[in-house]
């Protein structure tokens, strides 16, 4: 499930557009368009920062840069989310940098900095585990229960990475895919810490107020760091990683959150995340055809699998609730 995806579901209950809702249920094929474009649209992150690397530009710079272009988004929909509630207190700050800090910032650096070493088509595979992963974290610190059907979901879904994984390994016969592997699912494991300890931050401060308001964290944070670990010189850097940057801020930030947002208002967070399940596909297509990747009989298998893995997960999760 996409960032966008988690984000906008997290938010979409709280938004009410009756006359939308109303149109939604007797048009479906709206919603259902729109959430096919977010899903698109997010995909094409991956895509666009392997373009970027290609102008020499490091992890650390290339970051910078997209989350500086996205902060002034955050900004606003921190402050429109925040019309008319009452102030934070500081118990409320301190929570917001600590979910800024250790969910959206390190999840943004670690999924950059693996792709360096990966295929995009690799990477959003194993982003999608996301939601096996926040699962886990549940049993692990509050004693969830895991039923069987999860379980042997999950499993398959990892057998999907696995096979891509060691295919990708095996053609580079090199260390840096399992180093890019490690990476990304430590990105993904860091948004699911978010996910897991967020609850109570959400009851309190709203969801879309909080996703403004870590996010522009994490902004402040990657500037940050670019200023502590590389030289002002560093920012000079090709006209096309700019205008990738200022792509990737809007077109697969923004752009999503709002389409998927719209979408959920109108077929529901279930069919809005099926309707998700495209985003791996397109990444896959979108890097085949910018990047020139290979698609493979192991991708599509791989793929497959962890589709079905997360299909079936998500609709174990329903029947249990």
């Amino acid at each position: 499930m996409s960032v966008a995806l988690r984000t906008a579901a997290a938010v979409g209950g709280t938004v009410k557009l009756a006359d939308t809702v109303g149109m939604g249920a007797a048009n479906p094929t709206v919603g259902l368009v729109l959430a096919a474009l977010g899903a698109v649209a997010f995909s094409g992150k991956a895509v666009i920062v392997k373009l970027a690397y290609r102008y020499g530009v490091d992890a650390v710079t290339l970051l910078m840069y997209r989350m500086l272009f996205a902060l002034p988004i955050f900004l606003v929909m921190a402050w429109w989310a925040g019309r008319g509630q009452s102030g934070l207190s500081g118990r409320d700050w301190r929570g917001i940098v600590a979910l800024g800090v250790c969910g959206y910032y390190l999840a943004s650096f670690l999924d950059f900095a693996g792709l360096a070493w990966i295929t995009a088509g690799l990477e959003r595979l194993i982003l999608y585990l996301n939601p096996t992963l926040v699962v886990l974290l549940g049993w692990l610190l509050y004693g969830q229960r895991m039923q069987r059907r999860q379980v042997a979901a999950m499993l398959l879904s990892y057998c999907g990475v696995a096979l891509v994984f060691g295919m990708e390994a095996w053609g580079q016969r090199s260390g840096n895919t399992a180093w890019g592997v490690l990476l990304v699912f430590g990105s993904a494991a860091s948004y699911a810490f978010y996910l897991v300890w967020s609850g109570e931050m959400v009851r309190r401060v709203g969801a879309l107020r909080l996703v403004g308001l870590a996010t522009s964290v994490a902004c402040v944070c990657c500037v940050l760091q670019f200023l502590l670990m590389r030289p002002l010189s560093a920012a000079l850097v090709a006209p096309e990683v700019i205008w990738l940057s200022v792509l990737n801020a809007t077109a697969c930030t923004a752009v999503p959150v709002l389409l998927v947002m719209l979408a959920i208002e109108r077929i529901g967070a279930a069919l809005t995340a099926q309707t998700g399940m495209i985003g791996p596909l397109s990444t896959i297509v979108l890097a085949a055809w910018l990047l020139g990747e290979t698609i493979t009989a192991w991708m599509v298998a791989g793929t497959v699998l962890v589709l079905a893995g997360i299909y079936l997960f998500t609709r174990a999760g329903r029947r249990g609730a």
